[in-house]
């Protein structure tokens, strides 16, 4: 039996028998099984991806791709900013003063972080700040809040808003915290809610002033880098041993721990949509066996190998699995692109990074599902195909 019979053989048993329509629908249940996996895979892959893009790029923003810190105690100087500007020319660095304080505005009070920085050193590093700032130009006490603090006080350009700081200071016979109001210069949107509420900026000299530190004493060092994870080795060599300097991504490692096993969860359980529907090629494959039981024997009499009779189920299985898989390859495309195109899903901006679907199909993860895929529809194959070569000639034909 030559190739061409065995293409011939695959039509023939793919077609619609009216005597078995069963065999046909299972078949036909199987390969939607199949596009409907791979389509629902390629996408939601997709999703995760983007949402972990989106959220990796909101978070290297507010985080800094790399932030200079004393190791122990003591601060950073303006000696180390100056070697490090004259060693690293491609990186951009911005001096930083913090502290933890509480917001207040009437009798809402919020807790959280107001950082005293160079305004023209830190739109070089944080393009959200560089977007908010624009033009303008900052004194000493003036702040820039975040979008989600704004709402929350209801405050507005040039209001006063108080801010407690929890240095506190003698006075008198107690201990008093240290207050300040600042004017509300600026208002900036990270996209997530928490650094809106969380985060304050201000300029250097007024941080100096209300916790008393030289101007040319910081907390840190903020770093711009477009290779943070190369970067950062470079930068630990140089380093005194009274400083180091960490990554965005040591503060996340369990949130983004977190969001790997959820993609590695999804896509097993998505796989499993394949793997159901692969059970309709066994049992349509099988149901073809037992349909075409003399013909089978009757091949095997007329001369055919029993690998070649394996083979013509082997590619009947394949035939419905290929097709599948190609068809599912087509739609997920398709529906990526609605999605990209169309602003079809809205998220609210309050509780993800961003307003529409984020998209990001990886080639990795994307030749992942294709071969998994493929791989399922070759085992599915495999059994039925082998009991096809099985069949016993002379009890077929003497039944027959």
């Amino acid at each position: 039996m030559n190739k061409s019979i065995v293409q011939y053989l695959v039509k023939r048993f793919l077609r619609f028998d009216k005597d078995q329509p069963f065999i046909f629908l299972s078949a036909l249940l199987a390969f939607l099984g199949i596009t409907l996996g791979v389509m629902v895979l390629l996408i939601a892959m997709a999703l995760m991806n983007g949402f972990d893009k989106e959220f990796k790029k909101k978070l290297t923003i507010m985080n800094y791709p790399l932030t200079i810190i004393p190791k122990f105690y003591g601060a950073v100087n303006e000696n180390l900013l100056i070697d490090l500007e004259s060693k690293f020319p491609n990186l951009k660095f911005s001096p930083y003063v913090q502290s933890a304080v509480m917001a207040r505005s009437g009798r809402n009070l919020e807790g959280g972080y107001i950082f005293g920085v160079n305004f023209e050193d830190e739109i070089k590093v944080n393009s959200i700040l560089a977007k908010a700032i624009k033009n303008s130009k900052y004194s000493k006490f003036d702040v820039l809040i975040g979008k989600s603090l704004k709402e929350e006080f209801n405050v507005f350009i040039d209001d006063r808003l108080m801010y407690i700081f929890t240095n506190v200071e003698p006075g008198g016979l107690s201990i008093t915290p240290k207050i300040k109001r600042f004017k509300v210069k600026g208002i900036f949107d990270s996209g997530l809610s928490a650094y809106d509420k969380a985060y304050s900026y201000t300029t250097l000299a007024s941080m100096q002033t209300m916790l008393h530190i030289p101007s040319n004493q910081y907390d840190g060092i903020h770093i711009f880098s477009e290779n943070p994870h190369d970067d950062i080795l470079k930068i630990k060599k140089i380093l005194p041993i009274n400083v180091t300097v960490k990554g965005w991504w040591e503060d996340n490692v369990n949130f983004f721990a977190a969001l790997e096993l959820e993609k590695a969860s999804l896509f097993i359980v998505l796989m499993l949509i394949i793997l159901i529907a692969s059970i309709n090629i066994i049992s349509s494959l099988l149901m073809t066996v037992m349909n075409r039981r003399s013909e089978i024997a009757l091949l095997l009499s007329l001369g055919a190998t029993t690998g070649e009779i394996k083979k013509v189920f082997l590619y009947l299985g394949i035939a419905i699995g290929i097709t599948g898989i190609f068809s599912g390859v087509i739609f997920g495309m398709g529906g990526l692109w609605i999605l990209s195109n169309f602003d079809i899903v809205s998220l609210p901006k309050d509780v993800y990074p961003t307003t529409t679907l984020p998209l990001d199909l990886s080639i990795k993860d994307f030749f992942l599902i294709v071969s998994g895929a493929f791989v399922i529809v070759i085992a599915s194959s495999f059994y039925p195909a082998k009991k096809a070569s099985e069949v016993d000639i002379l009890t077929v034909l003497r039944n027959e």
